[in-house]
């Protein structure tokens, strides 16, 4: 049974709308925070450090899984360099054994519950990924 997304983000949620979304289909399908991943994950420095990652979503089980929320507006509004960037946190995360998996903003709009799946099988539908 799929519940219907919010028309806005809860009151206290840090993220975006489509980043809430994730994390209410993550816990629909049995993923608990806090225990199987965690919600804005800083690696290497987070925003902070030159070259530092911010991972939406971390998994401990798995333990080698990243999710990222790609918004239209800030990861293909921007051009090639915010393209540039996603390619290279997808990189600098796999030399840590980590496979990142993107979604893009409008598929989870569209069908979140497919898309979270696909990504929890490291199944990548998003345009960074396609081209």
């Amino acid at each position: 049974m799929t519940t219907q997304a919010p028309a806005q983000v809860p009151e206290g949620f840090s993220g975006s709308l489509p980043e809430f979304i994730v994390l209410a289909t993550l816990i629909e399908l049995g993923k608990r925070p806090g225990v199987d991943f965690n919600y804005q994950s800083a690696l290497m420095g987070g925003r902070l450090e030159k070259g530092g990652v911010i991972v939406d979503f971390l998994f401990s089980d798995p333990p080698d899984l990243g999710i990222s929320v790609l918004g239209e507006y800030f990861h293909y509004g921007f051009g090639p360099e915010a393209k540039a960037r996603d390619i290279m946190a997808r990189e600098q995360l796999a030399a840590l054994g980590i496979t990142l998996i993107f979604i893009d903003e409008s598929d989870v709009l569209s069908d979140p519950r497919f898309y979270v799946q696909a990504a929890l099988r490291y199944r990548d539908h998003s345009k960074l990924t396609r081209g």
